[in-house]
């Protein structure tokens, strides 16, 4: 969730409120994802101490949900800018030197999310054909989710990017 409008923030653009829908839309598959998690392993319990039939699709769906909810959850944390900040450095410092500050951390995520989305769309591709031991899903299909959640913190952190270079930075505010 972005920072909250005041009256003298100016209205956000088109592209800024498609970037927090997909950020809305991306927490919201995120708590499916936990929801759905937490009824397959629910099932899970029912079938093997209850029924005594223990489902082999159970824990390849598992990881696939807990790779969504945590991949979207992170991207859309990314979003929110609610990750590691050390803001103390940047306040001690004087307006040129803290626009620099404020630009490393959207490079850094920046760079972060761009290696995730790279390397496992590569290891997606390349487990595709390889079935998953319990269900008929590609063994692979877990990567689909850290692709997509690093290539959305790579948007979002761009975007913070760029209102850290375009934004007046004031004395003693960051």
């Amino acid at each position: 969730m972005p920072e909250t409008m005041s009256a003298s923030s100016p209205p956000r653009s088109a592209v800024q409120r498609a970037v927090d829908l997909l950020a809305n839309i991306s927490i919201g598959i995120a708590a499916a994802a936990l929801l759905g998690l937490v009824l397959v392993q629910g099932w899970q319990v029912i079938a093997r101490y209850i029924i005594n039939d223990s489902p082999s699709w159970t824990e390849p769906v598992t990881v696939l949900l807990l790779s969504t909810a945590m991949s979207l959850g992170a991207a859309s944390g990314v979003h929110s800018k609610r990750h590691f900040a050390f803001s103390l450095l940047a306040e001690s410092l004087g307006p040129s030197a803290r626009r620099v500050l404020q630009a490393i951390p959207p490079l850094v995520i920046l760079a972060i999310g761009a290696t995730i989305a790279y390397w496992a769309w590569v290891l997606l591709i390349d487990g595709l054909d390889i079935r998953a031991a319990g269900a008929d899903l590609p063994q692979s299909i877990s990567y689909l989710p850290l692709s997509v959640g690093g290539a959305l913190m790579t948007v979002f952190a761009f975007g913070q990017l760029i209102d850290a270079l375009r934004k007046p930075v004031a004395d003693g505010v960051v």
